[in-house]
């Protein structure tokens, strides 16, 4: 973690991280400021950023998987220890990093036994993987998994309706938002003249 001394100016207006910390590849935290704004300024700012963060942001994720071997979701694989649905449900949690415009297609193609990751996922070189190391499946015999995806550039999250099952290809609900909290404090000073708006992010 690191932290900066917060000194305020009292004329020019600056915006500054003053804390940050790595808990993970997957997850980062930051601590800013921007100051000094007039009194109600803050608010109008912190909201505005808030849902701009939340909501606007684009974000790529896994939408569809497809595998011939699978039957229906809630289906079990011989040799594989995770069912259908554990290794769709870690599918949607592989972060990924890109300059994809739309969709686009990748795939995983292992033979058992071993485990699974998201190191195994052929991408396009403008895709890429955040953490390697994010576990999709088990196999515990020599046995082969391939599974088709289909990855998506898009903002906010999708809630994919229960009948868009196709040719043995799933939808995954992705959540397309980078930013996943966002909170905001005010503090006044000078009087409550002037404020500081304080985002956590």
């Amino acid at each position: 973690m690191v932290r900066e001394k917060i000194t305020v100016s009292t004329q020019t207006l600056q915006w500054k991280c003053v804390e940050s910390a790595a808990d993970s590849k997957r997850l980062l935290y930051g601590r800013f400021i921007l100051s000094p704004l007039m009194k109600g300024q803050a608010d109008t700012i912190g909201i505005a950023m808030r849902r701009a963060l939340l909501g606007e942001i684009e974000g790529t994720c896994i939408t569809r998987a497809k595998s011939e071997k699978i039957s229906h979701e809630y289906a079990t694989i011989m040799g594989i220890q995770e069912s259908v649905h554990e290794i769709l449900m870690n599918l949607k949690e592989i972060i990924l990093r890109s300059n994809l415009y739309g969709t686009c297609e990748a795939s995983i193609c292992v033979r058992g036994p071993g485990y699974v990751t998201a190191q195994d996922i052929i991408l396009l070189p403008y895709v890429k993987i955040v953490d390697n190391t994010q576990h999709i499946a088990s196999l515990m015999e020599p046995i082969e998994l391939v599974i088709g995806l289909q990855i998506e550039k898009n903002r906010g999250y999708l809630i994919k309706a229960p009948n868009t099952f196709q040719d043995g290809s799933y939808p995954i609900d992705p959540v397309f938002m980078p930013v996943r909290n966002a909170n905001d404090s005010i503090h006044s000073y000078e009087n409550g003249n002037k404020e500081i708006l304080f985002l956590e992010i």
